[in-house]
C-alpha cells in the first residue's frame, strides 16, 4: 500500500519544492534569481500591469523585494540566460527546456497544415519574407519591420499580417525570442539566438514528455497526474506514460494524500524523490494570479480549501472580491486576497478590497500590512490606501495608520 501523507504535510511540501520558506536576508542579485527561475522551471508573461506584471511577482513573493532590472537582464536582455514559449501558456523558460518542445512546435505546424483555412495558407509569402528579413537584418520586433502589410487591423489588440506572421512562425519554432524592448517581443531566427549544439538536439515526444513532466514533479514537489500535466499544458495520455516510466526509474513514489480523493477519500498522488518534506513552512506572500501555486484552480482547492477565481473578465457589478484580487499567503495557507492597484503618477498603492478566508489567524491584518509595506517599497510607492471593502479592510487600514 502507498504511504498516506496528511494534506498539511502536502502543502508544506508543495510549497518548499515552489521555493517558499527560505528567504535569506541577504541581497538578491542574478544568482538567486536564476535560481529561482531554474526551480520553477518558468515564468507565465501576461500583459496585465494593475500592479505588477506577472512574470516579476513569484521571485518579489518567494525572494522579497529586488531589483527588477537584474531579471530583466535574465529573460529580455541580449545576453538573457532565459528564453520563450508556449509552455504554460507564453512563459519564460530556461533555455534548455526549448527543445523539449519540438513535439508542440510540430503540433501546431501540422495542424496549420491541415487546416486549408489556416492564416498561414493564402501568406506563405508573407512568412517567408519574414524568415527573409530576419536572416539579412538579425533580431527585430514586428514594430521595427516595414512593410505595407504592418498595419494594426483594429483597436489595440488587433494584430498586423506581420505580428500575425511573426507569431505563427514563433509556434512552429522557425522563429524564437530575442529578448523584449519595452515589453515588445523581438523575433530572430534561432541560429540568430541558439547555440548549434541545442538546435542539434534531436529529442523525441516521448523522451521530452518524460523530461517535462519529471521537471513538473519535481516543481510541484508532491501533485496528481492532472497537476503534472497542467504545468507544461501536456496531454494525459503521455503524461500518464511518462509517470509509470518515473515511478519505474524511482524519480516518482506513488504515494496518497489524505482528503484528496472523492468524498474525502485518500486521492492517489506522486511524490518527487527530490522532494522536501519540512516540518513546518515560514511563507508570507502575495501572489501573482499566474503564480503555480494557485494558476491550477482545482490544485488550488485541493491544497489550501481556497476557491479562487480572476475576476478581470467579469463585469463589475457580478465581481466578487475585485478586479485584480491577489491570493495572500502566510504560514502554508492561503489566508486570504487583496485586490492592489499600483497608481505610479500618484506614489501610491491602493488597496481596492482586503478578504480573509473563515480560518484566517487573528493577526491577519498586521501579517498583510508588512507584506504590503514591502510590496510598496520594492514599487517605490510612498503611500499605502486602503479602500473600505471586505472583511480584512477596516483591520488592514488601522494596523497602517
Amino acid at each position: 500500500m502507498p504511504e498516506t501523507i496528511s494534506p498539511a504535510l502536502a502543502r508544506r511540501i508543495a510549497l518548499a519544492a515552489q521555493g517558499f520558506g527560505s528567504r535569506s536576508g541577504t541581497p538578491i542579485g542574478i544568482r538567486q534569481l536564476t535560481g529561482l527561475v531554474n526551480r520553477l522551471e518558468l515564468l507565465q508573461i501576461d500583459s496585465v500591469n494593475v500592479f505588477e506584471r506577472s512574470h516579476y511577482m513569484p521571485a518579489f513573493s518567494r525572494l522579497g523585494g529586488y531589483d527588477k532590472a537584474q531579471l530583466d537582464r535574465l529573460t529580455t536582455g541580449r545576453e538573457a540566460r532565459f528564453t520563450e514559449y508556449w509552455a504554460h501558456e507564453a512563459s519564460f523558460l530556461p533555455v534548455d527546456v526549448w527543445p523539449l518542445f519540438h513535439w508542440r512546435m510540430q503540433h501546431f505546424r501540422d495542424r496549420s497544415a491541415r487546416n486549408t483555412d489556416d492564416w498561414s495558407h493564402a501568406n506563405r509569402p508573407m512568412l517567408d519574407w519574414l524568415l527573409a528579413e530576419l536572416a539579412s537584418n538579425g533580431p527585430m520586433p514586428a514594430s521595427a519591420i516595414e512593410h505595407d502589410a504592418n498595419r494594426r487591423s483594429g483597436p489595440w489588440w488587433g494584430w498586423s499580417d506581420v505580428k500575425t506572421g511573426l507569431e505563427t512562425l514563433f509556434r512552429w519554432g522557425d522563429v524564437v525570442s530575442a529578448g523584449r524592448i519595452r515589453f515588445e517581443r523581438v523575433y530572430a531566427l534561432p541560429e540568430q539566438v541558439f547555440s548549434p549544439e541545442l538546435l542539434g538536439q534531436g529529442i523525441s515526444s516521448a523522451d521530452a514528455h518524460r523530461e517535462l513532466v519529471g521537471r513538473s514533479a519535481r516543481a510541484h514537489g508532491i501533485g496528481t497526474a492532472k497537476d503534472f500535466a497542467d504545468y507544461f499544458r501536456l496531454k494525459s495520455a503521455p503524461t500518464l506514460v511518462a509517470i509509470r516510466d518515473l515511478e519505474e526509474a524511482g524519480e516518482l513514489v506513488p504515494v496518497e494524500v489524505a482528503g484528496w480523493g472523492t468524498r474525502g477519500a485518500p486521492g492517489a498522488a506522486w511524490l518527487h524523490r527530490g522532494a522536501r518534506l519540512p516540518r513546518s513552512m515560514d511563507a508570507q506572500a502575495v501572489l501573482s494570479p499566474f503564480d503555480p501555486v494557485v494558476w491550477e484552480r482545482a490544485r488550488a482547492l485541493r491544497l489550501f480549501n481556497f476557491h479562487y477565481r480572476i475576476e478581470i473578465y467579469t463585469p463589475e457589478p457580478k465581481r466578487v472580491f475585485g478586479y485584480y484580487s491577489l491570493p495572500i499567503l502566510l504560514g502554508d495557507m492561503v489566508i486570504g486576497r487583496v485586490d492592489l492597484k499600483n497608481d505610479r503618477q500618484a506614489g501610491v498603492l491602493r488597496v481596492q478590497s482586503a478578504w480573509a478566508e473563515p480560518a484566517a489567524p487573528a493577526d491577519a491584518a498586521a501579517r498583510l500590512a508588512l507584506l504590503l509595506r514591502e510590496a510598496a517599497t520594492w514599487q517605490g510607492l510612498d503611500e499605502i490606501v486602503v479602500m473600505p471593502r471586505g472583511n480584512l479592510a477596516a483591520g488592514l487600514a488601522a494596523e497602517l495608520d
